[in-house]
C-alpha cells in the first residue's frame, strides 16, 4: 500500500465513527430529585389568606346559567352570567381555608350544554370538572341536582344550622321540653 491509501483508512474509520456516534442516542443525564411544589391547599398558616380563582364556561345554549361560589370563609354568592359559547365567567376572592372553596354551575331547563369549572389556588388548578348535560324536553324528577356541575368542595355546611343533639339521662327519664 502505497502512502497516500494508507491516509484514506484512517480517515474513513474516522468519518464511520463520527457518523455512527450521531446515530446513537445519547445517555440521558439525571437530574437531582426537586422537592414537589407545596399543595396550596395543604398550607395552613394561621391569618394566611389565599387568592381564589373561579371559572365557569358553558359551550352550548345555556340560558339562565347559575353559578354559585364561596365567596369567602362563611358565605355563598351566586350570579347569573350570560354564558355565550367561548366566553369565561370568572371571579376572585381571598379565603383563609382553601379547602371549601367550592362552586356549581347549572343551566335551566330544558337547554343542555357542555359546562366546565375550574378552581385556582395561589395560581394553581386544585379542582376541575366538565360534563355535557343534554338537552330534555321534560323536567327530571327525581334527579334535583340534573343540569348542575359541582366543583370543589360543597357549598353547603352541613349541619351549620342544626342544634347539637341533646343525649337523653342515663336514667332513662325523658328531658324538659325547652
Amino acid at each position: 500500500m502505497s502512502l497516500t491509501e494508507r491516509g484514506w483508512v484512517p480517515t474513513a474509520a474516522l468519518a464511520t465513527l463520527i457518523v455512527g456516534s450521531q446515530l446513537i442516542p445519547a445517555s440521558a443525564l439525571a437530574d437531582p430529585e426537586d422537592t414537589p411544589p407545596a399543595d396550596p391547599a395543604a398550607q395552613g398558616e394561621p391569618g394566611l389568606m389565599h387568592n381564589v380563582v373561579y371559572r365557569a364556561r358553558a359551550d352550548g345554549t345555556s340560558r339562565g346559567a347559575i353559578v354559585a361560589y364561596k365567596a369567602d370563609d362563611a358565605n355563598v354568592n351566586s350570579e347569573q352570567p350570560t354564558l355565550l359559547p367561548g366566553s369565561t365567567f370568572e371571579v376572585n376572592t381571598v379565603l383563609s381555608d382553601p379547602k371549601v372553596a367550592g362552586m356549581t354551575v347549572s343551566v335551566d331547563w330544558p337547554y343542555g350544554s357542555n359546562l366546565h369549572c375550574e378552581i385556582l389556588v395561589d395560581d394553581q388548578i386544585v379542582a376541575q370538572a366538565d360534563q355535557f348535560i343534554a338537552p330534555r324536553l321534560f323536567r327530571v324528577k327525581d334527579d334535583p341536582l340534573f343540569s348542575t356541575l359541582q366543583c370543589g368542595a360543597p357549598l353547603e355546611t352541613p349541619g351549620a344550622d342544626v342544634p347539637a343533639p341533646v343525649e337523653p339521662p342515663a336514667d332513662g327519664a325523658v328531658p324538659p321540653a325547652a
